[in-house]
């Protein structure tokens, strides 16, 4: 009989009851007690939706992050928390945002906050987690609290449970070396606190531990694929058994290595590496399982359940009960459950499964293996027309969006001349000071802007009323940055209530979810619009309102836009054509968008472009070819304007220092970047590579309620202008400003104005 499991189970709640809990946590408005409570609760749920599985993940909820959990679970805390009293979870928020609740803040060294650790994305999601900080002397120590808690509650609902953590060699691989030591050197420091974590769990009586690796679908070198073996090999006392789960990739060159491996079952992600499920087979000894991915943990469509028992069934009939089947990767990455979508479009709705859903398809699966395919032959037809009625839609495929792809030439990425003559024009045009001061676009979703919103779409309140609105919130955003003595200014986006969303609504070919939230780091979640079918823009989308703000000022206004790439990478993707197609498709939008904000009399205009990095494929070799088609489709929105426009673009929170050239090639006049959490660490590129337009080292992070000192923010300039011209350099926060709060926003933008003002009167950076 094959079996079922799943990898991770979405842990922020079908309404985002863990968002709500966190934040009133935080406020100072609910106890600790309560908000243990709330997990508690939902994993309760979550595992009674899962009891249908023969194994059910036990350890993936986490109150933030599962990184961050791992971290405190072997005993790594940075040092500015050690000293901490009162409860890990504290400290681990600490860690996380900078401070933990209002009321939890009794230590006197937290009163302002401690440095936030540094959060990046996991592999090539959207999810941010918190990188862990090693240097020579890190020492190791079991603090299993955490997991004792959860795998007690299971067990008292009778929840068959399989603890979920992170192993040993990719939680090296996921950290930061602080001191420039070398990670791997603290391997065997760490192997005996994952034997005595072994050792616990079978003290507990616990059959299988799923132990994560999906650093093996990276490309590694000599040193790391022998610090698996030697890894494996420590661990090989146990007699708790192991099942090593990759995803996110294929293991290629690392295929060999990972079957050979000392554990008990090996989970391959066939979403990704479907080839790679038949080598596993013929390569893992007899007595272990092998786990096959095959519904995608990270897509919304449904599967295609008759092609999935195509190759499965001969699998089945190979390895027997040895076979065992599950998501592709933790359902963390898509929403819980499509039954709450009620508004949905019902077509389109029948192309979906969730997570819930998935795990029905899995079932069924799993009937077809055990029973035949006539068990289960009313849900495999239904499945069957709900495919073939997604592959003929005619609102997916549409003639004059392809002939419009297939005009696209060279000609439309290139500006009619080179930065140095463009900088010159655009110079004279703005004649803005040195360290001119902006910020990203976003300015606080106030409760007014989230009611106004909210009345607007239940119908409580019309559209001329939401529009005056929408033009209160800006005129005061407007009002607010002119008294701070902001250079550049920003309408704010009062009206928009995501960055990807708000565009994808106004776009041919997307469709939108209620409830369809997905985390993106602690409590932030984000509801990824549905790109089903060819795109194109109807009409303006920005225009109306960046005018209206510039009418309310006489200092430059930006125009704000998502970029094509990242209205891509943070949407759920149709996956029946190549990504680089649709991606050109939101291009010729976007560019249609640009054009009609200069015709507005915009001369400034941001396209952002955050997730940029996190498309890169997880294996360098791999790069070149989405790099080339993904500057390509910035290019051709970006550079259709005039010379004295100039072109801005926003990256943050991930590792930029490797694509430097790219980012460089995508020719933007200027590029905000995130910095103030890895203290401008990310400026080191520019001491190999010269940089050549100008360029905004965030300085404030705005993912921490902590407000920055004007001589924080001036000690991270300076470092920035050790590496970059002072005339190239900006000021401006890392990120957008709608999580924050005003009472926190005017403050830190307040120090950062002055911080620009101290700079001025300062000596000019060396020449480079």
């Amino acid at each position: 009989m094959v079996t079922t499991h799943n990898l991770g189970f979405p842990r922020i709640g079908a309404n985002r009851e863990l968002k709500f809990a966190l934040e009133s946590y935080w406020k100072g408005q609910s106890s600790r007690d309560e908000l243990k409570a709330a997990g508690a609760q939902l994993r309760a749920r979550h595992w009674k939706d899962q009891a249908r599985l023969d194994f059910v993940p036990v350890g993936d909820f986490a109150f933030y992050d599962q990184v961050l959990d791992m971290s405190f679970t072997l005993g790594n805390l940075p040092e500015r928390v050690r000293g901490f009293h009162g409860d890990a979870l504290d400290n681990a928020f600490r860690v996380a945002r900078g401070r933990s609740a209002h009321g939890a803040e009794d230590h006197h060294a937290c009163r302002g906050g401690v440095a936030a650790g540094e959060m990046t994305k996991w592999f090539d999601t959207n999810y941010h987690y918190i990188v862990p900080e090693f240097d020579a002397h890190t020492q190791f120590s079991l603090d299993p609290s955490r997991l004792i808690e959860q795998l007690a509650q299971a067990r008292a609902a009778g929840v068959n449970a399989k603890p979920v953590i992170i192993g040993p060699v990719t939680y090296l691989w996921l950290g930061k070396s602080k001191d420039g030591s070398d990670k791997l050197a603290l391997l065997p420091r760490l192997l005996p606190v994952y034997a005595a974590l072994l050792d616990y769990f079978t003290a507990q009586g616990v059959e299988w531990v799923q132990i994560d690796e999906p650093a093996l679908v990276t490309e590694l070198d000599a040193k790391w694929r022998e610090a698996f073996v030697t890894a494996y090999d420590a661990l090989s006392a146990r007699r708790v058994r192991l099942l090593l789960a990759t995803y996110f990739g294929q293991l290629q060159d690392n295929l060999e290595l990972t079957c050979k491996l000392p554990v008990d079952g090996l989970h391959i992600d066939a979403i990704n590496a479907r080839d790679e499920v038949a080598q596993a087979a013929a390569q893992l000894p007899d007595t272990a399982v092998l786990s096959v991915g095959a519904i995608n943990g990270r897509n919304i469509w449904k599967t295609d359940l008759n092609a999935a028992l195509q190759w499965l069934e001969p699998l089945h009939r190979t390895l027997g009960d040895r076979l065992w089947i599950a998501p592709s990767c933790s359902l963390l990455h898509v929403p819980v459950d499509l039954n709450s979508e009620q508004k949905l479009d019902a077509e389109i709705r029948s192309w979906l499964a969730f997570a819930l859903q998935k795990l029905d398809e899995l079932t069924v699966l799993a009937g077809a293996l055990n029973n035949g395919r006539a068990s289960v032959a009313d849900a495999l037809d239904a499945n069957a027309a709900a495919i073939e009625s997604r592959r003929v839609s005619p609102r997916v495929h549409k003639p004059a969006v392809k002939a419009a792809i297939a005009r696209i030439d060279t000609a439309l990425g290139q500006r009619a001349s080179a930065y140095a003559q463009r900088a010159e024009k655009q110079a004279a045009l703005f004649d803005l000071p040195a360290y001119p001061t902006t910020t990203i676009g976003s300015f606080p979703q106030t409760n007014e802007i989230r009611h106004a919103r909210s009345a607007f779409k239940r119908g409580a309140l019309d559209q001329s009323g939401y529009h005056a609105a929408m033009e209160r919130e800006i005129a005061r955003a407007v009002k607010e940055q002119e008294a701070l003595g902001l250079d550049v200014l920003v309408h704010g986006e009062a009206e928009r209530n995501d960055m990807v969303e708000y565009f994808g609504e106004q776009l041919d070919g997307y469709a939108f979810s209620q409830f369809g939230w997905v985390q993106s780091y602690g409590s932030r979640c984000v509801k990824p619009p549905i790109l089903f079918g060819d795109i194109s823009r109807p009409k303006a989308m920005t225009v109306e309102w960046t005018r209206y703000a510039q009418s309310q000022t006489s200092k430059p206004m930006k125009g704000m836009l998502t970029g094509p790439v990242t209205i891509l990478n943070w949407s759920f993707v149709r996956d029946d054509q190549p990504r680089s197609v649709s991606c050109h498709q939101l291009a010729l939008a976007i560019r249609d968008e640009v054009l009609d904000l200069e015709k507005a009399g915009v001369r400034i205009i941001q396209i952002d472009e955050a997730a940029l990095r996190e498309g890169l494929p997880l294996r360098r070799s791999q790069w070149n070819t989405y790099l080339q088609w993904a500057v390509e489709s910035f290019r051709i929105a970006a550079n259709g304007v005039k010379d004295e426009t100039q072109i801005h673009t926003h990256m943050c929170y991930s590792e930029f220092n490797d694509i430097i050239a790219s980012i460089a090639d995508m020719d933007a006049d200027v590029i905000t970047i995130e910095t103030s959490r890895s203290d401008m660490e990310l400026l080191d590129a520019f001491d190999h590579f010269n940089y050549p337009n100008q360029i905004g080292p965030g300085v404030y992070d705005i993912h921490s309620p902590n407000i920055p000192s004007e001589e924080h923010i001036v000690n991270l300039m300076q470092k920035a202008a050790e590496r970059i011209p002072a005339e190239r350099l900006w000021v401006n926060p890392d990120c957008g400003l709608k999580t924050r709060a005003w009472e926190e926003v005017i403050p830190a933008l307040t120090n950062m104005v002055a911080a620009a003002r101290t700079l001025r009167q300062r000596p000019a950076s060396r020449d480079r």
